[in-house]
């Protein structure tokens, strides 16, 4: 006899339970952004800007909020599982979804899901020397994605409660060192003396815009949130409003503790904030929470992912076999599966540097096709009695939004560009080929 389904869910016309609420998605939203970022940025931020560093936080907010307003929109429209990719395809058609999809899936998702893991193994490592040795790493890895992509498979449910946990694992930690930090803050250091060139504000602000990417992944399961045109807007919300928030506080307690040396603490400004205002043992407890972070933004990697995969393949641009559904789990185990075993073959053959430069541009894409599909989404009739989430002031924001963007696009090094480059000329080529074996056929 079967299990019967919780009474606050049911089951999509894409076969997927409807289990996630506002809670659940705020805090993958918070899981998702805050990865490895905000332990090693603060320092780089100072590096470019010193003390204005919060001035490009403060340039960063308004260019998110924007972006995201997009987002909320959009994912009240379109309530099937794909996140930016299904918003993109409605939009645009198969080629920009197809494109998308890659992006979001493998860009965005499997290549900084490995690049984040190998970050983890090296966390790992300062802990725990054995780890430094081939095997015992590869062993960590395979483990890890094993795990989380049996975690998943069994429920959406189970894979969210463990992001859930581990996104309050890691906010402790931060939060302990924002609260308790900040009775050691010398406010001299926080003081701007010197205005920062235009050229420095912006590469300041795009590294924040990096900071911030994670968001658009949580909405990924957009076929499994209960009442998308409530919780979506709400969730973004909540989520990318406690982020900006701790962000902006994390900066402050680090420049007003290490003051100047903040330029130089590129590798772990945190802990060495950390080190300072409280000794040892505050570097072993930070130490501890950026473990957490990395561990948790995979395992939200890996909860989220894979439904752009399953997306993808449900509508017909990649192999059916992806879109099948577990019969007793009610998940896309197929898609979790693959992207697991991909994902993990690449961090044990990658380096965090190489994945990472394709990454970064990806999402910036996705920012942008979803910025312009608001405009074209709101000229498809849709008949529904639900109340859609509606971005005030006509086309503005989208328009603000993909103005943000492709400045911030400019901002690329030359590297990342020809990175982003080769794989759109790549996908492209394979959606052609698939076109042709189809008519083949």
């Amino acid at each position: 006899m079967s299990n019967p389904l919780p009474a606050d869910t049911s089951v999509t016309e894409e076969g997927l339970l409807r289990a996630i609420g506002t809670r659940s998605l705020s805090l993958g939203i918070i899981n998702l952004i805050i990865g490895a970022g905000i332990f090693v940025l603060p320092g780089l931020v100072a590096s470019l800007l010193g003390p204005a560093a919060i001035l490009a936080y403060l340039i960063c907010s308004i260019a998110v909020a924007l972006v995201f307003l997009c987002f909320a929109e959009a994912g009240s429209r379109v309530s099937r599982s794909g996140g930016a990719y299904a918003y993109i395809e409605d939009a645009f058609g198969p080629f920009a979804g197809f494109l998308a999809a890659t992006l979001l899936w493998f860009g965005w998702g499997a290549l900084a899901n490995a690049a984040v893991t190998i970050a983890l193994a090296k966390m790992l490592a300062i802990a725990f020397p054995v780890f430094e040795g081939a095997v015992p790493k590869a062993l960590f890895i395979i483990a890890l994605f094993g795990g989380l992509a049996w975690i998943n498979i069994i429920g959406v449910k189970s894979g969210a409660r463990v992001a859930t946990i581990f996104t309050y694992g890691k906010l402790i930690p931060l939060a302990v060192l924002v609260l308790f930090g900040a009775f050691f803050v010398q406010w001299d250091f926080l003081v701007i003396t010197e205005m920062p060139s235009v050229s420095n504000l912006g590469a300041g602000t795009l590294l924040l815009v990096f900071a911030f990417g994670g968001a658009e992944i949580a909405l990924n399961a957009g076929g499994e949130i209960k009442s998308p045109e409530r919780t979506v807007p709400l969730a973004l919300l909540i989520g990318i409003g406690v982020v900006f928030v701790l962000y902006l506080s994390i900066q402050t307690v680090a420049q007003g503790v290490l003051g100047p040396d903040l330029a130089f603490s590129l590798d772990a400004p945190l802990i060495a904030t950390a080190e300072r205002a409280f000794g040892p043992w505050g570097k072993t407890f930070l130490l501890i929470g950026a473990g957490i972070s990395l561990f948790g933004v995979t395992s939200g990697h890996i909860l989220s992912n894979p439904r752009a995969l399953f997306a993808a393949a449900r509508d017909g641009l990649l192999p059916k076999k992806l879109a099948e559904v577990h019969p007793k789990y009610k998940t896309p185990a197929m898609a979790i599966l693959f992207y697991s075993v991909l994902a993990c073959g690449f961090a044990l053959s990658g380096s965090f540097k190489t994945l990472a430069i394709v990454s970064s541009g990806s999402v910036l894409l996705l920012y942008l096709g979803t910025s312009l599909a608001v405009l074209k989404l709101r000229k498809v009739e849709q008949t529904t009695d639900k109340k859609l989430f509606v971005v005030p002031f006509g086309p503005v924001i989208p328009l603000l939004s993909s103005a943000v963007v492709i400045w911030l696009l400019s901002n690329m090094t030359k590297e990342e560009s020809i990175g982003l480059g080769i794989l759109l000329l790549v996908t492209s080529a394979m959606f052609v080929v698939q076109r042709f074996a189809r008519r083949a056929k």
